[in-house]
């Protein structure tokens, strides 16, 4: 899946698809899966507006910028250059929304599951 945001007057595409937990793993040693897990727990509702807890903003610009590498190779080569191009004013909580509706869609499970009508007979 493919978003274009826009960062401080800048068009930025991201991606998200089934190589993006490897790549994440790859590069920063961590759980994809997990970070998401814990940004979503995290994330708090005041006001109509987003707040992640400020220890949870690296992990969740590791991701966008992530995606965005991912999405637009000639991204820069490292987050903080890329982070750079924003200015002092980059604001994380504008494209939160976006980038955690990506993920949510892009892992949506897409098989029903069957529940079994007999019980099993196995021991």
């Amino acid at each position: 899946m493919e978003k274009t945001v826009l960062i401080e007057g800048k068009e930025i595409k991201l991606k998200s698809s089934a190589a993006l937990p490897r790549i994440y793993r790859v590069k920063f040693g961590r759980d994809l899966f997990s970070d998401f897990y814990k940004i979503q727990r995290d994330v708090k509702k005041e006001d109509d507006q987003s707040v992640l807890p400020a220890f949870m903003m690296e992990i969740f610009e590791n991701i966008a910028y992530l995606m965005a590498k991912h999405a637009d190779p000639s991204q820069p080569d490292t987050i903080e250059e890329w982070l750079e191009q924003f200015g002092n004013a980059f604001s994380v909580y504008k494209i939160l929304p976006d980038v955690m509706a990506m993920w949510t869609e892009e892992n949506k499970q897409t098989v029903t599951a069957k529940k079994k009508d007999e019980p099993s007979t196995e021991e």
